[in-house]
């Protein structure tokens, strides 16, 4: 009989409970988004039209997927309340909004000199929240302009990884006249060897297991890709206190990749007031990474033109363990903006 209990308790934790339906996920996320962040119920229309649009945008397939950790777990990780233990007034002073920290460079700059601050978290930007993934570009630029926020140009991103926000550096004169595929690639040649010799991780100067949220599994169906195989096995946001920036930005290494605008040309960078943006770029690593580093992910490098499209095209990628987060320059109006 002991082993029989043994054999039906095993059979009982295999089978997952009833999968909510995205729908319903995403009912649950737009609440939560209104008050933990405060948006306001204008942006969060906005926001449920964009996701209304998609039939796979949200935190992954919840018929497939199997988060590598719980809510619960990650708030008693944080003390038992993950929000209150990120709050943080003078970044709120600072940035405007909830969970944002401010992109400065600690050599010469105080926090309070930004002129950009960025999503402490990947979106929907609320600590101990699973990432939205399925997520393309375009859906990403529009979800942050419901906000009042923007899409975050690569150096951007690329500071607050490494800890110091420093001038753009971006080689537009490598680019003229050629493909979008052909000018990324020779940009980001320059870029890269300009920058390897001080390649670092958000958590240190060595690559490390164990310290980002990146020990997760694919799931045994999920060779390639595709909504109905592969789960988003992601962690939720903040899970690992270890896995942050000097500039107190979380998971940029490991749970999520995240869309970027990588500008071309002057005019595309977003932290000029660019809406036509450059092409997509995606940044950092995803959640096996402990097990599987597919590519480096330091903080400053930049990735080949892979699935490349303008971020504003329709056609940009998307897939399983793909997600984002937003930016926003100082003085940046908290209504929803418009593309």
């Amino acid at each position: 009989m002991r082993c029989l209990a043994i054999v039906l308790a095993c059979l009982v934790w295999a089978v997952p409970a009833a999968a909510q339906t995205l729908a319903e996920n995403n009912a649950r996320l737009f609440d939560e988004i209104a008050e933990a962040r405060g948006v306001s119920p204008a942006q969060l229309d906005r926001i449920r039209a964009i996701f209304a649009a998609s039939p796979v945008l949200g935190q992954g397939n919840p018929a497939i997927t199997r988060h590598a950790m719980t809510r619960a777990e990650c708030n008693a990780r944080a003390g038992g309340n993950a929000l209150a233990a990120h709050v943080n007034r003078r970044f709120e002073r600072i940035c405007g909004a909830k969970f944002m920290a401010p992109l400065y460079d600690p050599a010469t700059q105080r926090p309070e000199d930004a002129t950009a601050c960025i999503d402490q978290f990947e979106y929907p930007n609320i600590p101990c929240a699973h990432p939205v993934v399925w997520v393309k570009a375009r859906e990403a630029a529009l979800i942050c302009a419901a906000e009042g926020k923007r899409l975050c140009d690569a150096h951007e991103w690329e500071g607050a990884c490494q800890g110091a926000l420093t001038p753009p550096d971006y080689r537009f004169d490598l680019a003229r006249g050629l493909s979008a595929s052909a000018a990324v690639n020779r940009m980001r040649a320059a870029h890269n060897a300009k920058h390897e010799g001080t390649a670092r991780w958000s958590y240190g100067p060595a690559f490390q297991t164990g310290t980002c949220a990146q020990n997760s599994e694919k799931s045994p169906t999920c060779p390639g890709g595709g909504w109905k195989n592969c789960g988003s096995n992601t962690y939720p946001a903040g899970s690992f206190a270890g896995c942050a920036s000097p500039l107190k930005v979380y998971d940029l290494n490991g749970n999520a990749a995240e869309h970027m605008n990588l500008p071309l040309a002057p005019d595309q960078m977003a932290s000029a007031g660019s809406t036509t943006l450059g092409v997509t770029e995606m940044k950092g690593s995803w959640f096996i990474w402990d097990k599987y580093r597919a590519h480096p992910d330091w903080c400053r490098w930049r990735a080949p033109y892979w699935h490349g499209d303008r971020v504003m095209s329709p056609r940009s990628h998307e897939n399983y363990h793909l997600g984002f987060r937003c930016c926003k320059t100082s003085g940046q109006t908290p209504g929803s903006q418009e593309f």
